[in-house]
């Protein structure tokens, strides 16, 4: 089985990763993001999205009401559906679930997030949440049946409510639960970049160790993007790849070692 996270920037190829895994003779999870499907319904509905920065440094957008609703627009509707009819036309029997579908991804309601103002820590609270359990029968029972599962947020709450939390850290914890061979992260990049100002340094492989050093120095979101994936790697005996989604054939170039490889 390949886990594959789609990242969500609109430079992706939806129809390359369609191709490569209709060709793939092997179980496929897909999860996918929707950022910036998100950002241009917000600025077309005129919402304003309200960033935060975590006391321990991490930047996310607060998941209030209006940014739910712009969510199950974006993440659950547009972008989810535009990728199973890609998959659908090229004969791999797609099906688009998010984690509050027959609550195949659940988790726990933030308390609250400790946020910076300025030089003072204040309380938020929000509609976000850490993914803990998944409905691995579901998808398993779907998987058996020759579908592809195409995942994204928001997951189900304790109470069964909607709430936003990382795709990141969804790919984390399929992988715990499935033991993928594989998990392939396509960003709009050729891989990790050791200058993320130069789209031509991208570093081909890398350590454990190595990546554990570079998401302590990692800024805002992107830090959080690598803790996730050091979860992955910890889940068992599994590769990672960083890839470039932009490629003409994104998933088929990342399982044959082009971006970044870290074992």
């Amino acid at each position: 089985m390949v886990i594959v996270k789609v990242g969500g920037g609109k430079g992706l190829n939806l129809e390359g990763l369609a191709e490569d895994v209709a060709r793939l003779d092997e179980g496929v999870l897909i999860v996918h993001g929707a950022n910036a499907w998100r950002d241009e319904l917000a600025e077309r509905l005129g919402v304003r999205l309200e960033v935060l920065t975590s006391a321990s440094g991490y930047a996310s957008v607060l998941s209030d009401e209006p940014l739910m609703e712009l969510m199950l627009m974006a993440y659950a509707g547009l972008r989810n559906k535009r990728l199973v009819e890609a998959l659908m036309r090229r004969g791999v029997r797609a099906v688009g679930l998010t984690g509050l579908d027959g609550a195949v991804i659940r988790g726990r309601r933030n308390a609250a997030i400790r946020a910076r103002e300025g030089e003072r820590i204040v309380l938020k609270r929000d509609l976000s949440g850490k993914p803990r359990e998944v409905n691995a029968a579901l998808l398993r029972m779907l998987l058996a049946a020759g579908y592809t599962p195409v995942l994204t947020v928001p997951i189900a709450d304790e109470n069964g409510f909607a709430v936003n939390s990382e795709n990141d850290e969804v790919v984390a914890l399929l992988q715990e639960t499935f033991r993928a061979r594989c998990v392939v992260h396509l960003i709009e990049a050729a891989g990790f970049l050791a200058d993320r100002s130069d789209p031509a340094s991208a570093i081909a492989s890398l350590s454990r160790d190595e990546l554990a050093r570079l998401e302590a120095e990692a800024p805002g979101r992107f830090r959080r993007k690598l803790r996730a994936i050091l979860r992955t790697l910890e889940a068992g005996p599994v590769w990672v790849a960083i890839a470039d989604g932009r490629a003409p054939h994104p998933l088929e170039g990342a399982l044959s070692g082009k971006g970044t490889v870290i074992q």
